[in-house]
């Protein structure tokens, strides 16, 4: 089976392999409420701060969070590119599945029809 092709270079890998992590999810669902600083993301986890770092550096490299250093206070703030892509591959998906089962219950309709 081929591999699936995002037409960003292997994008969409690095989206889902970054939403697969619990503490990522949890930490792209605060950035949505608005920017935050890396000591106000870690807060609520109970983990070293460099343990953390890196679950922000992988969110990072996958595009789905932009940061700025000011100082010694380093931003974050989501982007929202990756999350469009995301979100066309998934409506392709959703239609290609809903066709499917469409599908389905036409030849179930017809089968039970032909039984009777």
């Amino acid at each position: 089976m081929p591999k699936h092709a995002d037409g960003e270079g292997g994008a969409l890998d690095g989206v889902f392999h970054a939403l697969s992590d619990p503490t990522r999810r949890q930490v792209v669902e605060r950035l949505a409420q608005g920017p935050a600083t890396t000591s106000d993301l870690a807060r609520p986890f109970d983990m070293a701060l460099p343990s953390f770092t890196q679950h922000l550096h992988v969110l990072e490299r996958a595009g789905l969070v932009t940061s700025e250093k000011t100082g010694r206070v380093r931003t974050y703030r989501l982007a929202p590119q990756p999350f469009a892509h995301l979100d066309t591959w998934l409506a392709v998906q959703r239609a290609r599945w809903t066709r499917r089962l469409d599908q389905l219950d036409s030849l179930l309709y017809d089968l039970k029809e032909q039984q009777q």
